[in-house]
């Protein structure tokens, strides 16, 4: 075996790379380019820019479109459930939600899977009314969630007789 302890000869004139990402640095550099390369760089930087703030109006568009759904569904005779979709549109965690919700109320709290892909959370109980006051006026909900966006339906069934 032959006995590889030497390290491969570096060579001297290699320089170290030298990357500087702040904004004067960019700007005192951008003097020495060509004509031509200053037009390219500003009509990027303006391309830039009009992405980010096309980007901006569609995510705000977004957001007073959606709309979160309060459903409270009839689970037997006299029990209920309480569907709350939605929430994911406003950056709030569906499972942090839920745990809140259940804490809050006292009462069991679930993510689930619908039928049409999304999640919503479940809360055991006729509690419509008080997510609503949560969501609306509740710390840490408040700030995220528009009074607008959020919307109940009473899923009431007929008495038949």
């Amino acid at each position: 075996m032959a006995e590889s302890s030497e390290a491969p000869a570096a060579p001297s004139d290699v320089k170290p790379r030298q990357v500087v990402y702040c904004g004067d640095a960019i700007a005192a550099n951008l003097s020495t380019l060509s004509v031509d390369a200053q037009k390219r760089a500003a009509k990027d930087a303006a391309k830039k820019e009009a992405k980010a703030a096309a980007a901006e109006s569609k995510l705000q568009e977004k957001l007073s479109s959606s709309k979160i759904i309060i459903k409270r569904v009839e689970r037997n005779k006299r029990k209920y459930v309480t569907a709350v979709s939605g929430l994911e549109t406003f950056g709030l965690d569906l499972k942090k939600v839920a745990k809140d919700f259940g804490k809050k109320f006292a009462t069991g709290s679930s993510v689930t899977k619908t039928p049409s892909g999304g999640e919503e959370i479940v809360v055991q109980g006729d509690l419509s009314d008080e997510i609503f006051d949560v969501l609306v006026e509740g710390e840490g909900y408040k700030d995220k969630v528009p009074e607008d966006n959020v919307e109940c339906i009473e899923d009431k069934k007929k008495k038949s007789g």
